[in-house]
Order: structure tokens, then C-alpha cells, then sequence
């Protein structure tokens, strides 16, 4: 299964020069990297990154994070993958920016 994170242009560019990353500053305080599903991305990019432009949307695979991928409860009772541990560049499937159009994030076909 595929699973999505939304990074800032410099939270992307330190998971590329560093080949792992704690996330951001909001999965630092939380413990985990906060991902969704592609029913959920969306809304995410919406709700915490309203408007704001140099977006990168990277899809990971689940299968090798294995036990460290944890679904849980949050928004609206919907379970969201969550991993406790770093997010590794080998984790990332492909990465697409998220173009801004009319105010909205532009999410790729391929998902």
C-alpha cells in the first residue's frame, strides 16, 4: 500500500542531502512522521499547509516499515499511518511538488 507526507522545500531537501529525516517540526513534537492515505492527503494539505507554495508530496510503499507503521485514530475518527522512526530516503516510491492553482494544492494523477 501507498502511503503520502507532505514536505516544506527544506524538510525535502534535508531527507535528500542527509537520506533520512525525523520529519517535521510537528513529527519531531509528536513522536512519529504523520503520513496519509490518498483519500486523506488532500484534506491534510488543506487543514496544515493552507496556500502555501514549495510543497513536495512524496508516496512511500508500507510494506518495508513494517511493525515501526502504526495506523491510528485522529481526525474525524479516521485512522492515519504513523511511523516511529525516521523516514528514510530508500522509504520514498517518488516524490511530485505540489503546484499551487487558484489557492489549491495540485496533487498528480498517478496517485
Amino acid at each position: 500500500m501507498r502511503i503520502y507526507k507532505i514536505l516544506r522545500a527544506d524538510e525535502w531537501a534535508g531527507l535528500q542531502a542527509a537520506g533520512a529525516t525525523d520529519g517535521a517540526p510537528v513529527d519531531i513534537a509528536d513522536g512519529f512522521v504523520h503520513f496519509s492515505t490518498a483519500d486523506q492527503v488532500a484534506e491534510t494539505a488543506a487543514r496544515h499547509f493552507a496556500e502555501e507554495p514549495g510543497l513536495t508530496l512524496l508516496a512511500c510503499d508500507t510494506a518495508p516499515m513494517g511493525d515501526d507503521l502504526k495506523w491510528e485514530v485522529s481526525r474525524g475518527g479516521d485512522r492515519f499511518p504513523h511511523l516511529y522512526r525516521q523516514l528514510r530516503l530508500s522509504d520514498v516510491i517518488w516524490s511530485h511538488p505540489l503546484p499551487l492553482q487558484g489557492g489549491v494544492h495540485q496533487f498528480p494523477k498517478e496517485m
